[in-house]
């Protein structure tokens, strides 16, 4: 394998993490958690996040083949039901149901793995996109694709980490109709992707059924 193709797969697995991890729509959310906090302690609670994050989405890639074999569950329909669930979230974000009036974010003194790290980062779409992602590394190469995803994993929380760890300048720079427009990009986006792996999935169902008819 090439340099410039070991890049692009690395890229290619920031592309499907990034618009579901979201950092800028959780800019707001950790600066009404952290509200009451130091300086230190909301960094501390960022950085505890944001490795709790990339543990268990580490956790998912490496026991992906278990569970799939566990469950029996085929490629095709990690495929299609990733889709689903990250096309469900993009449209969500593109969205977003309205808080009721006056409805405030208590603040907790733990947050670090809940809500932050799960579900916020690695919640269920995360998951999927990890899942479906270890599906689709070969049985020949399973090491360097393990190895690529995990920079990809590495890589996307390092910057989920600095957009959470300079929110408040984010948040205040842009605003909340920024936050809002950028949240509705990531979403569109992900839509898109969520798409494409339905209909990687679907031609991965039927096309050897129709080859095994004709």
């Amino acid at each position: 394998m090439t340099a410039f193709r070991f890049i692009e797969l690395v890229l290619l697995v920031i592309a499907g993490l990034l618009p579901i991890m979201n950092p800028f729509s959780t800019a707001p959310l950790l600066i009404a958690l952290t509200a009451g906090m130091t300086a230190e302690e909301r960094n501390r609670q960022t950085l505890l996040g944001c490795i709790y994050a990339f543990c268990i989405l580490a956790t998912f890639l490496i026991a992906g083949r278990f569970i799939i074999g566990f469950f029996g569950i085929s490629l095709p329909g990690i495929r299609i039901a990733g889709g689903l669930l990250v096309s469900t979230l993009g449209f969500r974000m593109v969205f977003p149901p309205s808080a009721p009036a006056g409805e405030k974010v208590a603040t907790q003194k733990d947050i670090a793995f809940s809500p932050l790290a799960m579900p916020s980062l690695s919640g269920p779409g995360s998951i999927s996109v990890v899942l479906a992602t270890s599906a689709q590394i070969p049985d020949d190469r399973i090491a360097l694709g393990n190895v690529i995803v995990l920079i990809g994993i590495a890589l996307t929380t390092l910057f989920t980490w600095l957009v959470l760890r300079g929110s408040i300048v984010l948040v205040r720079f842009l605003g909340p109709n920024g936050i809002d427009a950028m949240t509705r990009m990531f979403g569109f986006l992900l839509i898109c992707i969520g798409v494409q792996f339905v209909l990687i999935g679907t031609s991965d169902f039927f096309v050897p059924l129709f080859k095994t008819a004709g």
